[in-house]
């Protein structure tokens, strides 16, 4: 029997059930997108160690850091690039104007430099992150040590405050 035309429309809109269908290409599409523009603005960020245990000083400076080899010094220990290279209260006691595990570390952190040449972190500069309240003579020590493995620009990690008159 032959189906007239509306008869043959009825049949294809109202019998057919179709499956929803999700195209994967263009969200693969996005999701690469978006991981392109995550590792291209990534690089941008500064990382500085965070402890709680720190106290930083404060600075008006308008200038950003560079990023550097960073030295950390708590009151129990003397940090860099997150190895702990000795306790600050042996450090304060121990006779000799450097501190020689120091300058050991500082050296082999320079050839890590100088080998991987997709490090951003300048040759020759050392930031120093250290409470507020550490005493001189272990800042001295530090600062000796670090002329002694080349490290001639150091600078010290400070907290931006606000120069709002209040």
């Amino acid at each position: 029997m032959k189906m007239s035309r509306r008869a043959k429309r009825m049949d294809r809109h109202h019998h057919r059930k179709t499956e929803a269908t999700i195209s994967l290409v263009p969200m693969i599409d996005l999701l690469t997108v978006l991981v392109f523009f995550l590792l291209v603005n990534a690089g941008d960020v500064q990382n500085t160690p965070s402890t709680k245990s720190l106290k930083l000083p404060e600075s008006s400076a308008k200038v950003a850091p560079r990023e550097t080899v960073m030295i950390v010094v708590t009151s129990q220990e003397i940090i860099i690039e997150g190895r702990r290279v000795a306790a600050a209260a042996e450090v304060i006691k121990a006779q000799g104007e450097s501190i020689p595990a120091l300058v050991d570390e500082l050296r082999y952190q320079a050839q890590r430099t100088r080998a991987s040449k997709s490090t951003t972190a300048s040759p020759g500069e050392i930031t120093i992150m250290g409470d507020q309240a550490i005493p001189y003579e272990l800042l001295k020590k530090i600062i000796v040590s670090s002329t002694q493995a080349e490290y001639s620009k150091i600078s010290l990690a400070v907290n931006t405050k606000s120069t709002k008159a209040e």
